[in-house]
């Protein structure tokens, strides 16, 4: 297996953005915003638009009591087969191109590469993540925002706090099967055992990161499906980059893009492959340098 994990791993994705550094924006480059929010989406023609209005209504609100903040909304659309990116240029046209911005996708790439690829052109001090099902209630950023101010100081400028599902788990495992239960249970044992030891809901979508720490987490990234969370914050912990858990409130929206059984599996062998690539050396971490 070990063998399997360290021919079949893959090198790093070089971003567009990294490529053509200096003619757009770049994650190399000085931050120019207080705030960027990278929102991955796939098919969400039917979904991204309460989330949109709920955030834009949010920051703009906040940027009034607040002359001195800034911020982005930069929409991923992963290669969708709808009307996603038709949906998201009308908040284009809406707050003007300065304020939300639209990368399209040709390829869809899965919901780490197309957060990766937000990352890679974000111009915010501070980055959050954010699912385009709106799930997470978006004023609950003052919760991650207060998670990474008790982290300071922060070393080298890196920090990451982390939105939490984990106190709501009791109420939803009464709603659900008691096969999603099994697999829930063995995909916590998996991520525990194998990778992160002390962050009890890894893949809530609601992450909000230094620019410094998202430099050096998102340009030593390799998985670009579901386990990208785990990977990440396999890599922070690598680099002891202090990491805040935050309890948000959710809600669960219809139209996940989850398939329970074949998701689950593809997140097992990710996370096993995760361990084994960095533990043979098939990865390695490298410091990644602003302008």
């Amino acid at each position: 297996i070990c063998a399997i994990a360290h021919v079949t791993a893959k090198t790093m994705p070089r971003e567009e953005a990294e490529c053509r550094r200096g003619s757009a924006p770049s994650i190399h480059d000085p931050a120019t915003r207080e705030l960027s929010v990278v929102v991955p989406s796939y098919n969400e023609e039917d979904r991204l638009p309460l989330m949109m209005d709920e955030a834009l209504d949010y920051l703009e609100k906040r940027q009034k009591r607040d002359a001195s903040f800034t911020y982005e909304v930069i929409v991923v659309n992963d290669g969708s087969k709808d009307q996603t990116a038709k949906v998201a240029k009308e908040y284009c046209k809406k707050y003007g191109s300065d304020k939300v911005r639209v990368i399209s996708l040709e390829k869809n790439r899965g919901k780490g590469g197309a957060v990766r690829t937000g990352v890679f052109t974000s111009r915010g001090e501070k980055i959050l993540m954010a699912d385009a099902d709106g799930a997470t209630k978006f004023a609950d950023i003052e919760k991650v925002e207060e998670g990474l101010k008790n982290l300071q100081p922060w070393p080298k400028g890196m920090a990451i706090s982390c939105g939490s599902r984990a106190h709501l788990e009791k109420d939803s495992i009464a709603k659900r099967s008691y096969f999603r239960t099994l697999l829930m249970y063995g995909f916590h044992f998996l991520v525990w055992f194998l990778c992160v030891k002390e962050i009890r809901d890894t893949q809530c979508g609601f992450k909000l990161l230094t620019r410094e720490a998202a430099l050096q987490t998102f340009s030593n990234l390799h998985i670009e499906r579901w386990a990208f969370d785990v990977e990440l914050l396999y890599i922070a912990q690598c680099l002891k980059i202090p990491i805040a858990e935050v309890a948000v409130n959710w809600t669960e929206i219809e139209g996940s893009k989850l398939v329970p059984f074949w998701s689950w599996l593809q997140m097992g062998r990710d996370l096993l492959f995760i361990r084994l690539r960095y533990m043979t050396g098939a990865w390695k971490l490298e410091a990644k340098k602003c302008n």
